[in-house]
């Protein structure tokens, strides 16, 4: 049976790996650059995906893939995958976006654009931080739209996504920017995900050990409310006890599957999950993704109607 082809960019620990692996996708290729993340991602997926380990195709930096050499070094694939560097349009990297030329990581989009403009996939799934809508008052946001759009020629959907939105007990607001060859033929428009109900609180995470009463912590996302109330999460509070999470409630906040394990010290642990994804929320998207590239393989040819989806 045919399958969906991915490729796994700024990797990180593997959030998108996961969520298309539950959809029954193949990934072909992955980067990342950080020598932790790369530990971790690796000792966790190398059963799930033996073939991209096997065939040398998890690259430790995405740089060293020239323009030249794209094809070469990359397989065809139907979606590219990318939480790409958050860090210069994020609030605590300053916002520093395009213009900062001492951090390379703000330019790693335009190495995107290079891989699809050699690959033609024909989805693109982007994550980022929700501030890159806005920054530098919505100029870098408008050059990567089109850049997109008129330069490469997709179309465009893009929403600030909440991980509570799809199940897991915590805000997480993020962009998510879906974009479809224009050349290719649908049926419909694209459909973003109905959102979820919740499937654990905060108080099942830590075991049942926080007070039920959530309504002050779905409202201050984690940040200071001055409310001077327990019932406010924001140092995670038991009993009147400052509560550090570990990275396992950490795992569970992200939807990380059960059985994940870190072989890296606990402060790398929790540096990696606050890099990552929130895994339920990109496998909803990506089930949509996938169910709209069924929706024009229908009409392209009998043979690829038979690529199952398991959302």
């Amino acid at each position: 049976m045919k399958t969906y082809k991915f490729i796994d960019l700024f990797a990180g620990i593997g959030g998108f790996h996961f969520a298309f692996h539950k959809l029954g996708a193949e990934c072909v290729f992955a980067s990342e650059i950080d020598v932790h993340a790369r530990k971790t991602y690796e000792y966790n997926l190398k059963s799930l995906s033996p073939k991209l380990f096997e065939s040398n195709r998890f690259n430790d930096d995405i740089l060293k893939i020239t323009n030249e050499n794209i094809d070469k070094e990359i397989p065809d694939f139907d979606i590219l995958c990318a939480g790409f560097p958050c860090q210069p349009f994020s609030q605590a990297g300053f916002k520093r976006g395009f213009k900062e030329e001492k951090d390379a990581r703000g330019n790693m989009f335009f190495k995107i654009r290079d891989i699809i403009q050699a690959k033609r996939p024909r989805t693109i799934f982007l994550e980022n931080v929700r501030h890159l809508l806005n920054h530098d008052d919505g100029k870098t946001f408008s050059t990567i739209k089109a850049i997109l759009e008129q330069e490469l020629g997709y179309e465009l959907y893009y929403k600030i996504v909440k991980a509570s939105d799809f199940g897991l007990p915590q805000h997480r607001p993020r962009l998510f920017i879906v974009g479809f060859r224009k050349e290719d033929e649908y049926e419909q428009p694209f459909s973003f995900p109905d959102k979820q109900p919740l499937k654990n609180t905060m108080s099942d995470i830590l075991g049942g050990t926080c007070n039920k009463e959530v309504g002050y912590t779905l409202r201050v996302g984690g940040r200071g409310s001055g409310l001077g109330d327990r019932r406010n999460w924001d140092s995670y509070l038991v009993d009147g006890t400052p509560v550090r999470l570990s990275s396992k409630e950490g795992l569970a906040m992200q939807g990380f599957p059960e059985g994940f394990k870190f072989p890296v010290a606990e402060t790398q642990a929790m540096k990696q999950l606050g890099n990552s994804v929130a895994v339920d929320a990109i496998k909803a998207f990506g089930c949509a993704i996938m169910t709209r590239l069924n929706q024009a393989a229908s009409v392209e040819s009998d043979s690829q109607k038979s690529i199952h989806l398991v959302c």
